[in-house]
């Protein structure tokens, strides 16, 4: 199954939500961090990743903050108060969205 397009459209919901319960992290780990969560089914590319991320920055709803980690240097992305607000619309969002979809996919037989 490609899902790439539906995953590219909660891309921005996916980022937020694992930076709520993580409160820091750089854009590899997020990689792994969904590819671990979805056991390989949803994988991230970076050129899907990085525009997110920056577009959630310019957006003020992401910091960044850079560490040196074994002589690499890493940017974490870390979420602003504006940032929990809106990852709690958007996911509130999206699951009011699924089970929408959910009733379209699998309706219920109608008694008549």
């Amino acid at each position: 199954m490609s899902s790439s397009k539906l995953l590219k459209g909660s891309l921005a919901t996916i980022v937020m939500r694992l930076l709520e319960e993580q409160e820091k992290m750089y854009g590899y780990e997020i990689t792994q961090k969904v590819k671990e969560l979805t056991a390989g089914e949803f994988k991230i590319t970076e050129g899907a990743l990085y525009p997110t991320l920056h577009k959630l920055e310019a957006e003020g709803f992401l910091t960044t903050e850079t560490q040196k980690v074994d002589n690499r240097v890493r940017k974490y992305y870390s979420l602003t108060r504006e940032g929990n607000a809106e990852a709690k619309s958007k996911v509130a969002e999206l699951e009011a969205f699924l089970v929408q979809l959910q009733k379209v996919l699998n309706p219920k037989p109608s008694l008549g």
